[in-house]
């Protein structure tokens, strides 16, 4: 179920998404898959929980747009601390999708999220909507 969200400069308004209860999103745990249109291109995307916080970026690594899972939905490395390209080996912050070594070119797409009332949102933008099945 889609909500208002914010206004862009542009015009462009909003949506906030419900992906999930928020306790399916574990730290450093499994990841909740979704898809999106980014750019006009139907992506996978996924959300995490780190340190209490939830991310959501596109499952595409920076250095050759691959997805990045090792196994279905799993994203950390060994530590809990570092998503993992598995295809190679490029390490990004699960805070922010910066590059933390490894191939990259540039870092992670974030997907801007929200929890409200036990539910984990993804929000559209100008770039980024839901797929109509």
């Amino acid at each position: 179920m889609a909500e208002v969200g914010a206004k862009w400069t542009d015009g462009f308004e909003s949506q906030r998404i419900a992906l999930c209860k928020s306790d399916a999103l574990v730290n450093s745990g499994e990841a909740q898959p979704f898809d999106v249109l980014y750019c006009g291109q139907s992506c996978l995307a996924f959300a995490i929980r780190y340190a209490d916080q939830v991310h959501a970026y596109l499952n595409r690594c920076s250095h050759v747009p691959m997805e990045m899972d090792y196994q279905p939905n799993r994203f950390f490395d060994l530590t809990g601390h570092w998503l993992i390209c598995a295809t190679h080996g490029a390490t990004y912050s699960p805070k922010t999708g910066a590059c933390q070594g490894g191939p990259c070119r540039g870092g992670l797409v974030k997907i801007e999220t929200s929890e409200i009332d036990g539910v984990v949102h993804w929000h559209t933008d100008p770039q980024l909507h839901t797929v109509n099945f």
